[in-house]
């Protein structure tokens, strides 16, 4: 079967690079199990119809009707609205039974897609498999001289690990509904099944509680959601196949359940959302009133929520409240424990004891794994294939977020390059490799807004969800991006924001309709990585500072400067031979010398831009090394030592940050400056 499964991710990788008018690109995000292509193509003419036999709810159906309107939409022709008769459809859909009431993990989410020259077949077990094998359908679409069509092919899919999610964090700053629901419907185009709603932090509290309603009155700094609008958000995960998981930190990143009520803080207050305000808040694990609070809480939240799973948080617990409390070290001394982190585990115990009471699993990041923990809560390891290892080996179900933090910053291709199998996690037996779940992509809030979350989530969760669901063996970097970059317009279909949001931003921060000089700024930086922009901060960090400069715009990766590379690495490979690859740098290094001078107007007119001058220079320096650079290639001279210490001094200064800012072309253009000190091969042309 492994033997199979190489074989046909070699042949999808040589039919999705193959040249136009040959054979089919398949441009699947995630890659399928197995791919075997046929002969001929089903066409998708405005009497394309689809029925559904077998078991159907309204789930089914929905999906169906959410398929249509997609489908019209990538032909811009308008498709029966309903079902027809089975012997006259274009596509036949067919379940054997229902899904599970409340949808589980290892659930069968495997299909079967079928196609024709004349009728396509999409068998699943039961709905989940049917509503990706229609998204399947959808990526399946082409264009050609005779019209809309799709390749006759026979897929037989199935996910690699039965939990592929997204923590989108809430609390930090509020993302609406309506972004919440769309960025859902992104996840369902890539077959992504869980939902992670980081509902609780410092900054707020964001669900409705009937049984303590100061937690959203005075916890939510009056953004939340309603109990109501949680539901109808739950039914919508669940239209789509995905499971929604609730968050609520304990007991440190607490400050908002201890503004509402800081008789469950283990240093009194008052508190309040001021940044900096106060020592770093954490629950008093030994009263019995938090136990009787949190059994009330989660007992709401159970009856809310109905996934299997809870998340309790339970990372970065700062011990300085602990430490302060003469009544919580007396308690810990006198209960025989040796630091704080047996005082974690106490609570962590007792926790459970209620998340379980009330027939939930708990989930906790990867601090909570102590030797007393119970063996059925599930740990999140956000520091490494290490920590999920050792949960492993001991016992305990995990999943991997280390690597997947979008928030970093980081390229698609990087995210791309872990694995939860990989490192700690390879050697561990078969028993203990099943105990690994899955994988969650997580966009922290710091720096989000409903406004540009979209760019930080798509498109390079895309390739974290392929990750997840497609074969071990599907790892070609460049063949990702060729279909990342395909998936990106579609994804636009669906009403994600995540490129029409950056062209609204650039507008405001310029004040005026034309953003030409601007926008080729913007397409050529990306935000710092890591935590660096949390660390060139003056002062203490405020969530309620606009996020209006072009940091917060800028995409976090930069599709021009990776396309700017791979144009320097094809002219090196060539020995400096390919007149198109030339040909292309130079237009691309022509229009960044020269942009400083359309963009310094703009600088001075705008607060917003000005602390941009410095990059926009740095731009047009580096943009006329590469082309002087260029010139020595050219004519097979060798450039000048000195001329070439000038200008890699000056890269060198161009490589630091600027506005929290990196210049992304800069070590392409340092290549071609290194390159310059060899007599070229273009010489003998």
């Amino acid at each position: 079967m492994r033997t199979l499964t190489i074989l046909v991710t070699a042949v999808f990788f040589l039919l999705s690079t193959a040249s136009a008018g040959s054979q089919p690109q398949f441009m699947f995000v995630p890659v399928p199990t197995t791919v075997e292509l046929g002969t001929g193509s089903l066409p998708i003419t405005r009497s394309f119809s689809l029925a559904i036999t077998g078991f159907h709810d309204g789930r089914t159906d929905r999906g169906a009707q959410r398929f249509l309107v997609q489908l019209s939409r990538q032909t811009g022709m308008f498709l029966k609205p309903t079902a027809s008769e089975p012997s006259k459809v274009t596509l036949l859909i067919h379940a054997d039974h229902d899904s599970e009431p409340v949808q589980k993990v290892g659930e069968d989410e495997s299909y079967d897609l079928t196609i024709g020259e004349s009728l396509a077949k999409l068998h699943a077990a039961n709905p989940l498999g049917i509503l990706h094998g229609l998204q399947t359908f959808l990526q399946l679409v082409e264009i050609t001289p005779s019209g809309f069509r799709v390749p006759s092919v026979t897929i037989k899919d199935q996910p690699r690990f039965a939990w592929r999610g997204l923590l989108i964090d809430v609390a930090r700053h509020f993302i609406p509904l309506d972004v919440l629901k769309r960025n859902l419907d992104g996840m369902e185009a890539v077959k992504m099944n869980v939902l992670h709603l980081h509902l609780t932090d410092h900054e707020g509290f964001r669900v409705e509680s009937k049984s303590y309603p100061k937690l959203h009155q005075v916890g939510s700094a009056g953004a939340y959601y309603t109990q109501a609008e949680l539901r109808d958000l739950i039914a919508y995960a669940r239209d789509r196949g995905i499971r929604l998981l609730p968050e609520f930190e304990m007991p440190g990143h607490s400050r908002a359940w201890f503004v509402a009520y800081p008789e469950l803080a283990s240093l009194p207050g008052p508190y309040s959302f001021q940044p900096g305000s106060g020592p770093d808040p954490v629950m008093d694990p030994t009263q019995d009133k938090t136990y009787k609070v949190l059994d009330k809480f989660l007992g709401e939240m159970s009856k809310l929520f109905p996934d299997a799973y809870v998340h309790i948080g339970g990372d970065e617990v700062s011990g300085e409240g602990w430490d302060k409390n003469p009544k919580i070290q007396e308690f810990i001394h006198s209960h025989g424990m040796k630091n704080n982190q047996d005082l974690q585990a106490y609570f962590n115990q007792r926790l459970q004891k209620i998340v379980n009471k009330h027939h939930k699993i708990m989930i906790g990041w990867d601090e909570v794994l102590h030797p007393d923990l119970p063996k059925n809560v599930v740990v999140e390891s956000w520091r490494g294939q290490q920590s999920l290892a050792a949960a492993a080996k001991q016992g305990y179900s995990g999943l991997l977020s280390f690597g997947y933090y979008l928030d970093l910053m980081w390229p698609a291709a990087r995210h791309y390059a872990v694995d939860p199998m990989a490192d700690a996690a390879a050697t561990l037996s078969p028993e203990e490799k099943t105990r690994i779940l899955g994988g969650e992509a997580c966009m922290w809030g710091e720096w989000t807004t409903p406004e540009n979350i979209d760019s930080r989530i798509w498109p390079r969760t895309a390739a974290i969800a392929e990750r997840l669901w497609s074969p071990q063996e599907v790892r070609d970097v460049n063949s990702m991006y060729t279909r990342l970059d395909e998936l990106s317009w579609r994804l636009e279909w669906l009403g994600l924001a995540h490129r029409a949001g950056k062209i609204h931003m650039l507008r405001r921060m310029a004040g005026v309709n034309d953003i030409s000089a601007l926008r080729t700024l913007a397409d050529v930086v990306e935000p710092v990585k890591d935590y660096a922009r949390m660390e060139n901060l003056k002062g203490p960090w405020d969530n309620t500072a606009p996020l209006n400069r072009l940091v917060d715009a800028a995409s976090p990766e930069s599709d021009t400067a990776r396309h700017f590379a791979d144009l320097v690495q094809r002219y090196v490979q060539s020995g400096f031979r390919d007149p198109d690859a030339e040909s292309a740098m130079r237009a691309l290094l022509t229009a960044w010398q020269g942009n400083d001078d359309k963009l310094h107007p703009y600088l001075e007119h705008s607060f917003l831009l000005s602390e941009l001058a410095p990059l926009s220079q740095n731009l047009s320096t580096v943009a006329a090394a590469g082309l002087k650079a260029l010139g020595y290639l050219d004519k097979g001279e060798p450039s000048p030592e000195s001329w070439r210490t000038q200008q890699l001094a000056d890269i060198g200064r161009a490589k630091a940050s600027v506005a929290d800012l990196l210049l992304m072309v800069v070590a392409p253009v340092q290549r071609l400056v290194e390159a310059s000190s060899l007599k070229s091969a273009s010489a003998s042309r």
